[in-house]
């Protein structure tokens, strides 16, 4: 199953717009082996399955950020502005392409998307780790400081009558005798 698409490949074709991951209507239907034309017909046949949480179309403004983003127009000529499908949208792309190959790349697609969110929740995890271990060194760091400012301080001082030393650099005892 996983030899059908790579998940490597699966995985560049998954970007953030509009703070959720989602796969571009080109994209889909090149995995799954149809046209652009032929997945858009289909989910517009079956428009009341793709609420706007499953699929929505992009604006002007965020198609050309995705543009510039590969530095160049992958679409070329295409004059419509291209659907997304967030996860649960290309779940339900499986069924209206009613074809072994689109069940298939789904199965695939559905696993990449479930990496990307155990990555996404390791990521949090460990960023969580690291900010605690700021907080317990970043107090150490603040003692530390208090250390060397007392250090400084005693090293100030003026030699305790005590220890003071005669001009040959014997002790003379505690009162200077």
């Amino acid at each position: 199953m996983s030899d059908l698409v790579p998940v490597e490949i699966i995985a560049e074709k998954i970007f953030l717009i509009r703070e959720q991951k989602v796969m571009l209507d080109r994209d889909l239907a090149k995995l799954y082996g149809v046209a652009t034309s032929q997945l858009t017909r289909q989910v517009r046949r079956n428009i009341e399955r793709f609420p706007t949480d499953f699929m929505f179309q992009l604006t002007e403004d965020e198609q050309r950020n995705l543009i510039c983003h590969f530095g160049t127009s992958r679409w070329g000529g295409t004059r419509k502005l291209p659907l997304v499908f967030t996860e649960q949208g290309v779940a339900m792309l499986s069924s209206v392409l009613n074809s072994k190959r689109a069940i298939m790349v789904n199965i695939s697609i559905m696993r990449v998307f479930s990496k990307l969110k155990q990555l996404a929740l390791s990521h949090s995890e460990l960023l969580r780790k690291v900010e605690s271990l700021e907080r317990k060194y970043g107090e150490h760091d603040k003692r530390i400081e208090i250390i060397f400012v007392t250090l400084k301080k005693m090293l100030a001082l003026p030699p305790k009558l005590s220890e003071a030393k005669s001009a040959s650099g014997r002790k003379t005892g505690k009162m200077g005798f």
